[in-house]
């Protein structure tokens, strides 16, 4: 944990200092609670350890603003003065726990494995308030599906160990849906699980955010940060779309799994982390290598054991089980009496092939579901099968170029087509010639998500 402790006493706040360390938190000391409250303002600590008696200053004052800048912080109030009443005060105030000066190493052990385990269950709550807030359809790890069934059974069966776990597929198969729950299923389900998008930066920012940097080690770099490898430290770390991690980041990511050894960016100290790597890409990693875009020996390092998410396309004994969860699932939120599909919706249905993968097919249903009339939806409430046949014996089904489909049809298939399959929207833009800007407009007239 980072821990800061605020007490103007120098022995203490030097003896507290060094017993956390020993026991491998980060910590820092500051002698009064002003400074402490602009250090706060700083970075994020996971403890706040308070002095009652601050010289001058009040430490209930101080706890007053903590709570009200910083209510997510748990902090236990030190005090030399053993007394019920400053004790029941403190915890009214909100201070999560009361330690009285003297103390010894395990009764501080035991009160910053409370606080620990405090966030811990703080942070949980407020993932599950998210997860209620976005109204997201449960997530479904069950396949009919014979290929599909095989690597799910392998994930889970890894999950309780400590092994690189790589999982490939196009986008929208639900990688990161599954890494997430390789996590809840293991011995770390009570540890960080941190996320990184490594095509979301340049070289210099993704380093950063991966491994933190100090202050002056680049334009920008205003103060000390801490990285999401230091963030996940004891837990797990998802790297996804891992196929675009810039060449020059690859040899440091290969350290820290081989060697649980870092360096944040403009630093020479050498630090430890203990994470689990999960790591995701919808590219050919064996193609990467022989291009030599990535490096051989990460590539063999994280494939300890690798799965393939099959397309939705490719797992067709799935494809209702999941439109019919999705259709029940919008349904309830839209207050929507549905049955599910009629005889045409349901052709239209397996008719598509459904190139962004779930990711599609979860936008189509609560569309479709918000837009049908009746009850039960139909096949105009569905995106235009691809393979369709045709009165002239020719695929104007399709959306091709001298079918039966006008120019704007035609524009939105290939752009849905591009975005299903590229790995971002800037990688989308450059294929279509377009600029993002211009990408966004179309997309948000054409209801494309």
């Amino acid at each position: 944990m980072d821990i800061l402790i605020i007490d103007d006493e120098k022995s203490v706040r030097d003896s507290t200092m060094f017993a956390l360390e020993a026991d491998d938190h980060y910590v820092e000391g500051i002698d009064n609670g002003a400074t402490g409250l602009l250090r706060l303002r700083e970075d994020p600590f996971d403890l706040v350890i308070l002095d009652l008696n601050l010289g001058e200053e009040s430490g209930l004052d101080i706890l007053k603003e903590l709570q009200k800048k910083f209510p997510r912080i748990p902090v236990v109030m030190f005090t030399a003065e053993a007394s019920i009443d400053t004790a029941v005060k403190a915890i009214q105030l909100g201070a999560m726990d009361y330690l009285s000066k003297p103390f010894t190493p395990d009764q501080l052990r035991g009160v910053v494995a409370r606080a620990k385990n405090w966030r811990q269950m703080h942070e949980r709550i407020e993932e599950l308030e998210v997860e209620v807030s976005t109204q997201s359809p449960p997530a479904i790890f069950e396949s009919r599906d014979s290929v599909m069934s095989q690597s799910l059974d392998t994930l889970f069966r890894a999950a309780a160990t400590n092994a690189s776990l790589l999982i490939l597929g196009e986008s929208g198969t639900g990688k990161s849906l599954v890494a997430k729950e390789i996590h809840r299923r293991s011995h770390l389900k009570d540890k960080p699980f941190v996320t990184i998008s490594c095509p979301s930066l340049s070289k210099e920012l993704l380093e950063s955010e991966l491994f933190g940097h100090v202050k002056g080690s680049f334009t920008g770099a205003i103060k000390d940060k801490w990285g999401k490898v230091h963030e996940a430290n004891g837990g797990t770390l998802f790297l996804d779309e891992i196929g675009e991690l810039p060449l020059d980041i690859q040899p440091k990511l290969l350290r820290l799994l081989q060697e649980r050894e870092y360096e944040r960016l403009g630093e020479t100290k050498t630090r430890q982390a203990e994470v689990r790597v999960i790591a995701a890409t919808n590219r050919n990693l064996k193609e990467c290598v022989s291009e030599g875009s990535f490096r051989e020996d990460l590539y063999y390092r994280l494939n300890v054991i690798s799965v393939e998410m099959p397309s939705l396309r490719e797992r067709p004994n799935d494809l209702r089980h999941f439109a019919d969860s999705f259709v029940e699932f919008f349904a309830q939120q839209t207050r929507r009496n549905l049955s599910g599909f009629s005889e045409s919706g349901l052709t239209r249905l397996v008719s598509h092939s459904w190139p962004g993968n779930l990711r599609e097919l979860r936008n189509a249903i609560e569309r479709a579901v918000i837009l049908s009339r009746g009850d039960q939806i139909m096949e105009e409430d569905l995106p235009m099968p691809e393979a369709a046949s045709s009165s002239n014996g020719s695929e104007t089904g399709k959306a091709l170029p001298g079918g039966d489909i006008s120019l704007e049809q035609l524009e939105e298939e290939h752009i849905r087509r591009v975005l299903a399959r590229a790995p971002t929207l800037q990688v989308a833009a450059e294929i279509l010639g377009i600029d993002q800007a211009t990408l966004y407009r179309k997309r948000k007239r054409m209801g494309i998500e």
